[in-house]
C-alpha cells in the first residue's frame, strides 16, 4: 500500500470525474504519494493547520498507472504515480485531519 494525502474537495472531484489526477501531475508529470512510515512526516512538512483533508490509501497492485520510487530526499526513495489514480486502486479514503495539538495521526 502507498498513501496519497488529498483535500477533500479534490476527492469529490475525482469520483465525478472517474480518476483522481493531483496538480502535481501537470506541474511535475506524477502524483506524490507516500509510504505508511513517510505519511506523518509528509503531512506536518507539507499540510500543516490544514482540515479539509483526507488520506487516501491505494493497493499499488491495481494502479492502471506507472509507479515509481524515485529520491524525494537524499537517501529517501518515494512513491511517485505517473499518471492519474483509477479509482478501484483506492482502497479507503480516511477522514485525516490534526488533532488539538496540531500533530497528525495515521487513522
Amino acid at each position: 500500500m502507498i498513501y496519497h494525502i488529498a483535500a477533500q474537495a479534490d476527492w469529490q472531484a475525482a469520483q465525478a470525474a472517474g480518476q483522481y489526477t493531483a496538480d502535481s501531475l501537470a506541474a511535475e508529470g506524477f502524483i506524490h504519494c507516500s509510504t505508511r512510515a513517510q505519511v506523518i512526516g509528509t503531512a506536518a512538512r507539507f499540510f500543516a493547520g490544514r482540515r479539509d483533508l483526507l488520506l487516501l490509501e491505494i493497493e499499488t497492485a491495481r494502479l492502471t498507472s506507472e509507479l515509481r520510487y524515485e529520491e524525494g530526499e537524499p537517501g529517501v526513495l518515494f512513491p511517485h504515480v505517473y499518471g492519474s489514480i483509477n479509482l478501484d486502486a483506492v482502497v479507503a479514503a480516511y477522514s485525516f485531519a490534526p488533532g488539538p495539538d496540531g500533530a497528525f495521526a495515521m487513522p
